[in-house]
């Protein structure tokens, strides 16, 4: 499990280096399922983080470290708040990882996502940061994230994060997300 703790002026990132006034990650080695039990949100009641920045990241051993694959999460009601007018944005979000030792625990990705909805940044602000947060708590051997915004004053922005090139032999899908087409 990944635990976080805003009053450590330190902490180590998983690279091994000390860094400052950042969140600290602390992983639970977990080798059976029971393990899960230690999780600090899965099956219990969990209230919605009032920020991106409060919410906890919680990670579980990747059963398959030797296979390379790709697990998708797809988000098709995101939502944050303009940060000039504290109107509603709305997204689809699509996030694609290979993963090493990690994956992220679903419950307390959807805690995670659901704390953007009173917090204000935009388009391109929120999908990149939702991106090296997951980067940071996962050290994937790939990601990408597609954020499709739905349009606020006529016009739609997407925006697309990648980590660099996936690795060869490794089945992608495309996203598969429809460009906004209006009344057309």
């Amino acid at each position: 499990m990944l635990k976080r703790s805003l009053r450590a002026p330190l902490f180590l990132c998983p690279a091994g280096h000390w860094r400052y006034n950042r969140p600290i990650y602390r992983h639970r080695t977990m080798t059976h399922p029971e393990d899960t039990l230690n999780l600090g949100q899965l099956g219990k009641q969990s209230e919605i983080p009032s920020s991106p920045e409060e919410a906890v990241l919680e990670c579980v051993p990747n059963p398959h470290p030797d296979v390379r694959y790709v697990a998708r999460f797809i988000a098709p009601e995101f939502t944050s708040l303009c940060p000039v007018t504290g109107q509603p944005d709305f997204a689809h979000l699509v996030i694609d990882f290979i993963p090493q030792q990690l994956l992220v625990e679903s419950k307390s990705l959807k805690l995670y996502l659901t704390s953007f909805r009173n917090h204000g940044a935009f388009h391109e602000g929120c999908t990149v940061s939702i991106a090296k947060r997951l980067q940071e708590a996962l050290s994937p051997l790939w990601l990408r994230i597609g954020g499709y915004w739905y349009p606020r004053g006529g016009m739609p922005i997407d925006v697309f994060y990648q980590t660099g090139e996936a690795p060869a032999g490794v089945w992608i899908p495309d996203q598969d997300v429809a460009p906004y087409r209006g009344r057309g």
